[in-house]
């Protein structure tokens, strides 16, 4: 399937040449795909839509987001549309994927319009594009104009205080050096959120504490593996520790002993192995499992 890189126009042109399919051509590949899976008739179906994906596209062009990317983004609601299109219900594909179309640029331009997301839920999301659509002029709502607004989308009117705010706002870099940040009113610079983490690298004492813990921690469980009977020990690497790890099965064939007899050991061995973690038994005591 052509895909839109490269040249927008040359991308446009190319699928301006495939023709319009008739309601009978039409109806026809859709029976096809729907009875036998036929992918040809599908990629028909998809070629001859493309130029309804560009020029749904286009509509949101005014997000700032490349036309290319909201073309593909398109593009996969129209394949999605085709694969669920029923031919049998009286619609034009055209019609019925729509729908499906847009659905995929909503998504699209929410998630990436802004690094941090200016709606989350379906409620906001509905309100991102009608108060895009509603407002008209650059400047923030009057109180008349914000009550009108709530009335016709049918939210409150916090609610379109709050995300013309979210509308308004600025994305600020993560890392953005002191020198490339903006100054506040009391001419302070802003520094970027990074600025404000904690460097965890820098406490040497803590990141020797922990390297040391984790060594201790390993010790002990490797003294109360240990302490383990062969057999015990030998179940618990089978199905802890190694790679490929053995079912419950596998070990009771090879130890010939019964599928639970091998839970058993298994259990009280992981018993034994964390009372002597917690607690701290003698290493050098045998932990038999009989």
């Amino acid at each position: 399937m052509l895909a839109p890189v490269g040249n927008i126009e040359g991308y446009v042109k190319a699928i301006n040449q495939v023709p319009m399919l008739e309601i009978e051509d039409e109806r026809a590949l859709a029976i096809r795909l729907r009875d036998y899976g036929d992918l040809e008739a599908a990629r028909k179906l998809v070629l001859s839509h493309l130029r309804l994906v560009v020029s749904i596209a286009r509509g949101y062009s005014g997000y700032g987001l490349p036309l290319a990317d909201l073309i593909q983004e398109g593009n996969i609601g129209l394949m999605k549309a085709v694969k669920h299109f029923d031919p049998d219900a009286g619609a034009r594909l055209a019609a019925f994927a729509v729908h499906w179309i847009k659905s995929e640029i909503h998504d699209y331009v929410i998630k990436n319009w802004r690094v941090v997301k200016v709606a989350t839920t379906k409620a906001q999301r509905k309100l991102f594009f009608k108060l895009r659509q509603n407002k008209k002029h650059l400047g923030w709502f009057s109180q008349s104009e914000r009550e009108s607004v709530a009335q016709t989308l049918g939210v409150s009117e916090s609610d379109v205080a709050e995300m013309e705010s979210r509308l308004a706002g600025q994305d600020i870099g993560y890392d953005m050096s002191v020198e490339d940040s903006s100054e506040s009113v009391a001419s302070l610079p802003m520094l970027a959120p990074a600025a404000y983490l904690e460097d965890e690298n820098s406490n040497f004492a803590k990141n020797f504490e922990n390297r040391d813990y984790k060594s201790f921690e390993l010790e002990q469980l490797g003294n109360a593996l240990n302490s383990l009977d062969e057999r015990s020990k030998y179940i618990i690497k089978r199905r802890w520790l190694d790679e490929q790890k053995a079912t419950l099965q596998e070990l009771s064939s090879e130890l010939k002993v019964s599928v639970e007899r091998v839970r058993q050991i298994e259990n009280s061995s992981l018993k034994k192995i964390k009372e002597m973690i917690l607690h701290g038994q003698d290493s050098g005591t045998k932990l038999i499992t009989r």
